[in-house]
This record gives structure tokens, sequence and C-alpha cells, in this order.
């Protein structure tokens, strides 16, 4: 039986699928819980908003956390490519509860400005160089959990991104190296209070960034190897079925490999690391007048071949 809001959140995914579902043999690994499962459990996503397949019961030898899958590396994911050969039961939809497809990384790296049309949007220069900021990893929910509007905000807004999830430890990562450390890639709502990123606390942008339930992921790492381009990808989001963001990953400043080599530098990037790549033109903080969040609203935040994401503010 599906509860109302449950099968409200069903129907919100389907009529969100506007790029259309094709059953693929992709691998969409997940985090997820079932009520009859204890504890969280690895899975893959069986095609773009389908079933899950849980991994732990094809092999209970493998770890239930992303990050421990991805550090063991070619000999978990290996497993998870047996998994996704075989005709194994899939779990409907509706009976699972999607968690972020990684929680708890070492750091959470966000990179501003890094869109063409959002520079221009704002009639500023394009970067030169990353601009680097972060979140904390306590600001991660799953990908159909509520946005809590903090009382200490007025003024929150939407900011869909591509995120990159990386595979391995590495440091002073080459450019021309740097996709061999990343797992895959996944949606990620970058929710931003305005007043703290630009006039609060000096001007800094981390409080404004990182205020719990501020960083929806998921539904699925797909991995690089199902990822024809991340650099040719649609990227919208929509408040209440409008579009308010519509681009194309093509659009980046600076690519995946120019951000690992960069951020690389000043960091050692661990498995199960999230990039955020930077979002499109459309925030509501630069529309005459500003459009800001409430309660009530509903946020989806998509990308071509990964997927969808489906929060509700309260």
């Amino acid at each position: 039986m599906l509860f109302p809001g449950r099968r409200r959140l069903l129907t919100a995914l389907l009529q969100a699928q506007r790029w259309p579902f094709q059953p693929s043999r992709d691998m969409r690994l997940v985090q997820f819980q079932a009520p009859r499962l204890m504890g969280p459990h690895l899975g893959l996503e069986s095609g773009n908003g389908g079933g899950v397949v849980n991994l732990n019961a094809f092999d209970p030898t493998l770890p239930k956390t992303m990050i421990e899958f991805l550090e063991q590396g070619e000999s978990t994911l290996s497993v998870a490519r047996r998994a996704l050969a075989a005709q194994l039961p899939v779990l409907p939809r509706s009976e699972v509860t999607f968690l972020a497809p990684v929680t708890r990384p070492d750091k959470v790296v966000c990179v501003g400005m890094n869109y063409v049309d959002h520079c221009k949007e704002q009639n500023v220069p394009v970067p030169k160089e990353p601009i680097i900021f972060s979140k904390f990893a306590s600001s991660i929910v799953g990908p159909y959990d509520e946005i809590v509007l903090p009382p200490e905000s007025q003024e929150v807004d939407w900011e869909v991104e591509l995120a990159v999830v990386i595979g391995k430890r590495g440091k002073h990562i080459k450019a021309t190296d740097a996709m061999a450390y990343v797992a895959g890639f996944t949606v990620a709502h970058d929710v931003s209070a305005r007043d703290w990123q630009m006039r609060r606390n000096g001007k800094q942008w981390l409080l404004g960034k990182t205020f719990d339930t501020f960083c929806p992921l998921g539904p699925a790492l797909v991995t690089k190897d199902s990822v024809a381009d991340p650099h040719n990808l649609k990227i919208c989001c929509r408040v209440n079925g409008e579009v308010v963001q519509s681009s194309n990953t093509s659009q980046m400043v600076f690519k995946t490999e120019e951000l690992i080599a960069w951020i690389s530098q000043f960091v050692t990037l661990y498995p199960g690391d999230i990039i955020l790549t930077g979002t499109p033109p459309g925030v509501g903080v630069f529309r005459k007048p500003p459009v800001f969040l409430k309660k009530g609203d509903e946020v989806q935040c998509e990308i071509e071949d990964l997927g969808v994401i489906i929060n509700k503010v309260v």
C-alpha cells in the first residue's frame, strides 16, 4: 500500500521524466532502505526511475555503504557488474527509501561561477581560476527528502548541479589522469541562503551554503563508463513544475578534469568525496524581483541520463 505522501512523490517523479525513460544496463549504484531490511543497503537502480536490485543480497560480503564500496575499488565493482548482468529480483521503487548515494564523505567541494551563461546572467567576467568553497557533509540528504527552511534565513534559493563522485585517493592529480579518479556522477541541489552568502558573515559563502538539508543528492551514482559525455548533458531545475533553470553541462567553464587537477593541488581527494561543479542561470536571487523558496514549494533537479531528485520545502 502506498501512503498518500509516497503516492504524490511517485506521481511527481514519473511526471518529471521529460527525457524518455529507457531501461538500460548502465550501472546506477544506490544506497537504500526497505522495511524488512536492517539498516542501509547498497543496490542497483534498474534503469533511470526503475526499481532496485539488492546488491547485499546478491553478495552478502559486500559492504553496505557506498564509501566502503568505493574504497575496495575493482573488487567490489566487479561484483556489481556480475549483478548487473544477472536476472535478479527487483524491489519496486515504491517499497524502498532512497538515501543519498554517498553519505558522510570526507569532504564536499563546491565550485562557484562555473557556467558561462550563469556569469552572463550576473554580468560578471568568466573566472580565470576555479572559485572553490565547501559544504559540510551534514548538509547531505536523500533525493526525495525534505529541504528545511532555517528560521535564520529569509532568502533560500535553488541551484541544480552536476556532482562528481571521487573513486580513489589522489593528490596532485594531472588533468590528463583525472578521470581515472572518478567513480561517477549524480544530481545535486546546492541549496543556498543568499542573505548569509552575500551579506552576512563577512560575505564568506560557507554558512549560507551548509545549513542542514542544503545538499540533496541522488538518486544514483551513475558510473563514469555509463555516461557518454558528462560535459554534454541537459540540466534543469523546476519549482512547482515551472522550469527555472535550463542549460547544458557544455556551458561549464572548468570541466571535471580541470577541477580535479586544481582541487587536488590543495587537498587529498578520497573515495566518496563529492565535487559540485556549479549551476546554470535562472537562480532566484538574480530575478527581477528576486524569488526565494517558501514552505510548500517542490523543487525538481534533473540531469539527462542521471535522473531527477524531488525535494519538498518545509
